[in-house]
């Protein structure tokens, strides 16, 4: 088995890039969602919900290095363009969406595409030894699982 500069095999270090690829696409479809929601959120609830979104959308920001450097340290390539970002995402657009149940909803239904990807992921990095990825993941889906039940409980819905 041919290993990779960090001791891993080179094949699944491929296979686990592409993977991450996928969640990069869908990470990058999820922060410009919370980026138009922050912009156009309107109603009595604007001022709880603009600095939220704000919040999510700078986390979001964060993850996506982190997913496209673990891409780098594995020797892939992140995509980079909006044209792969569409091709290779689940995630729900989000377009002029203004209202406050609209909105959470999206984060939602964005978070439970991601978390799918996220544990395929999680799956994938313990079977090839991958502890950097693995750990990633963990915190990833631990941060939003957190975030989908709040969502949840401020929609006054159960999980």
């Amino acid at each position: 088995m041919k290993l990779n500069s960090i001791g891993l095999s080179a094949e699944k270090s491929g296979e686990l890039s592409e993977d991450l690829n996928q969640l990069l696409a869908n990470f990058q479809i999820y922060y410009q969602n919370l980026r138009g929601i922050h912009w156009n959120i309107k109603g009595k609830r604007f001022f709880e919900l603009h600095p939220k979104f704000e919040e999510l959308y700078n986390g979001a920001n964060l993850n996506v290095d982190e997913i496209a450097e673990r891409i780098l340290t594995l020797g892939g390539v992140p995509q980079h363009t909006f044209k792969d970002y569409i091709e290779n995402s689940k995630v729900p657009v989000g377009k002029n969406v203004t209202k406050d149940e609209d909105a959470i909803r999206l984060i939602v239904d964005s978070l439970k595409e991601l978390l799918v990807i996220e544990r395929r992921i999680l799956d994938a990095s313990d079977e090839s030894g991958d502890e950097g990825t693995n750990s990633m993941m963990s915190d990833f889906i631990t941060e939003q699982e957190k975030t989908v039940w709040m969502m949840k409980a401020w929609l006054a819905e159960e999980i």
